[in-house]
């Protein structure tokens, strides 16, 4: 798109209201993994024209035009695209690339980014209201708070071990999950305590000293996503320093999680259930 036409685009009021739908939306563009898997959840996913880089499943969005990282997009990139609706995380960016696309002639979605059972429900009510397909949001709404429902029956009668989330290796430095974040919401729904969730929010760099005495029984992190920086070995993380102090460490307690999971998507459930199993098999209760 040309920058006098981007520049007509933007200058239209917005239109970027989740409670408005718009059944004749057929040009849509999805930004976010969960936000791409809803939408294909709702069998409406041949109305998708393109996704961001984060939008892996299911296998066919593949072959869909990529605008990019959903925190490094370009409005000009979207918007050439012809889109007649956007969807997208409201952690989407950087801001004023929203902001550009907040104001511009199309309408667009945000979806709220959490991290509990109830937002993936209102995160799909919020899409399933946007594409007008009210029979098919409500049964998927149903089966996934089934799915949630027996997994906090599960969690609610089982031991509930003590768990540390590494999100990156650094040279052995290891960037650990707080609270507030999509790892810590996922342990609280596993019915495992993130040990560093009292001491900070969001995700740093935790000392050694700080890692033995949290003493997670534990390691869980990403499982293989193409990023070196994520992508480390069990035994390579095992045997530092401070992990080989914990019990975790010392029972070799290291478990792996679908990325896909902590996005808080229709299939949270299901990969949370998974984890709930790893993860006690792995402290051995």
């Amino acid at each position: 798109m040309r920058p006098l036409i981007l520049a007509a685009a933007l200058a239209c009021a917005p239109l970027s209201l989740a409670a408005e739908s718009y059944p004749k939306a057929h040009s849509i563009i999805t930004i976010g993994g969960p936000v791409t898997e809803t939408v294909f959840a709702l069998g409406e996913g041949d109305r998708v024209v393109a996704r961001d880089t984060t939008s892996l499943y299911p296998e066919e969005v593949n072959a869909l035009p990529d605008v990019g990282y959903m925190r490094q997009l370009s409005a000009e990139g979207v918007l050439s695209l012809g889109p007649d609706l956007i969807i997208t995380r409201d952690t989407a960016g950087p801001p004023e690339v929203l902001d550009q696309l907040r104001t511009a002639s199309v309408p667009m979605v945000e979806v709220k980014d959490a991290f509990t059972a109830e937002s993936v429900s209102q995160a799909v009510r919020t899409i399933g209201d946007a594409l007008a397909v009210k029979d098919k949001t409500d049964a998927l709404v149903a089966s996934i708070e089934a799915e949630f429902a027996a997994l906090a029956a599960r969690v609610d009668t089982g031991p509930k071990p003590r768990a540390m989330f590494i999100l990156s290796n650094q040279g052995g430095r290891l960037n650990v999950s707080g609270g507030g974040t999509g790892a810590n919401g996922v342990f609280e729904l596993a019915g495992a305590e993130n040990v560093f969730a009292s001491e900070f929010d969001g995700y740093k760099i935790a000392s050694d000293e700080a890692i033995i005495a949290a003493a997670p029984d534990v390691i869980v992190m990403l499982a293989p996503t193409g990023e070196d920086e994520h992508d480390v070995r069990r035994e390579d993380t095992l045997a530092l320093h401070a992990i080989a102090q914990t019990p975790a460490g010392q029972n070799e307690a290291f478990v792996l999680v679908d990325p896909a999971a902590l996005g808080f998507g229709p299939r949270t459930a299901q990969l949370v259930s998974n984890l709930r199993d790893d993860l006690i098999a792995a402290v051995g209760n």
